[in-house]
């Protein structure tokens, strides 16, 4: 296989061509037959299972650094089961069902016709590449549409990857990735639906721009990811829950725990057990199964929001052994932090990474009533 070249940043009007192209050859050559989808699903399968080892390899360059597994885990594993998900029962999902109405005295009958939208564009984050990727991409091609997907700029390995892979198996008319297009210009285009994946600052503007097109939009966004510890739980089991959310990915997970709630008294038992937990899992934080963070501009985040919470009284716990934030290889080490406050920036940023605050609380309407006031 030829290894593709990158590409400088793609032009509006590049953009637009390959949309235009979509759009003529979906309605130029029908909806796709049953056995149609099967194919494309099928050739996606083995795009996934022939290149197992170049995926996680590109993906792992991405990041500085994330063990093969843990992406086999989180990502390739889901995307394979997906694919067979989908093709087991795709002619039940493309059968017209029947509906029930209200107007049964003049003799009606509704039936709904699955059909295809046309154009999907896809917009992949960085944090899960391949998974982010690959899930809607499964479903947009099982229900008969074309797609466009836009990767992250932090992805660029994968990104590149995947882009010689699909132009190899998929006609560009079918699917491309437009690699290094501009999320602002490729949220524009006038798709007929439009999947983004990614913070709510960004998603407000993804929305905005779909707007001029009345194209619909579906947003997977991140947020302030609460725990709460009811008091009969055991401490141990929830930590050791909890504890694998938060350190898989290095906390680059936008569903991951972003901070806790803990019964009043429970703290020391719960650091204690954190302690014991992860110091099981990685012997320090160079080691091959912790993840880099992606950029040195999130690992500076990292470091400035932890250094912000200890300047306004917060105590923080490395749940590490012999560990500290290494710059280099942009290695951060899970972190408790205890005694926070609302307004310390950890507790009014998602935080993106293994930093863990700590809340307690006497009464659970304490804590519905916080969360309820939050983002």
């Amino acid at each position: 296989m030829a290894t593709p070249h990158p590409q400088t940043p793609m032009s509006e009007q590049y953009l637009l061509a390959r949309l235009d192209a979509q759009t003529n050859a979906y309605y130029s050559q029908g909806r796709p037959s049953l056995k149609q989808r099967l194919a494309t699903l099928d050739t996606l399968f083995n795009i996934l299972k022939s290149n197992e080892h170049a995926i996680t390899e590109a993906i792992s360059k991405d990041f500085g650094h994330r063990a093969h597994q843990e992406t086999q885990l989180a990502e390739l594993f889901l995307c394979i089961d997906g694919i067979r998900y989908a093709r087991k029962r795709l002619k039940k999902w493309m059968r017209p069902q029947k509906r029930s109405t209200s107007i049964w005295l003049l003799g009606s009958r509704n039936t709904v016709i699955p059909q295809p939208l046309g154009v999907v564009g896809i917009v992949v984050p960085w944090n899960y590449p391949l998974f982010l990727c690959m899930s809607p991409l499964i479903g947009a091609l099982a229900a008969g549409n074309r797609c466009m997907v836009k990767m992250a700029a932090n992805s660029n390995h994968l990104s590149q990857l995947l882009q010689g892979l699909f132009a190899e198996n998929f006609s560009a008319d079918m699917l491309t990735i437009v690699h290094g297009a501009k999320g602002s210009e490729f949220s524009a285009l006038p798709f007929d639906h439009l999947i983004f994946t990614g913070s709510g600052n960004s998603g407000r503007q993804v929305m905005r721009a779909a707007a001029d097109n009345l194209t619909p939009v579906t947003l997977e966004l991140g947020g302030k990811s609460p725990t709460i510890i009811a008091p009969d739980y055991s401490i141990n089991k929830a930590a050791e829950r909890l504890l694998f959310s938060k350190c898989l990915n290095a906390g680059q997970t936008c569903v991951a725990p972003d901070y806790v709630f803990l019964p009043e008294g429970k703290v020391d038992e719960f650091v204690t057990a954190a302690k014991a937990i992860v110091s099981r899992r990685y012997a320090n934080i160079e080691s091959e199964d912790y993840t880099s963070i992606i950029n040195d501009e999130a690992f500076l985040r990292l470091k400035s929001t932890l250094a912000d919470a200890i300047d306004q009284g917060a105590t923080s716990t490395v749940l590490v052994r012999n560990s500290e934030a290494n710059h280099a290889t942009r290695k951060f080490p899970p972190t408790l932090l205890t005694k926070v406050t609302g307004t310390m920036r950890v507790m009014q940023e998602e935080i993106f990474g293994p930093i863990l605050p700590i809340m307690t609380y006497q009464h659970i309407d304490e804590v519905l009533d916080y969360i309820h006031n939050q983002d």
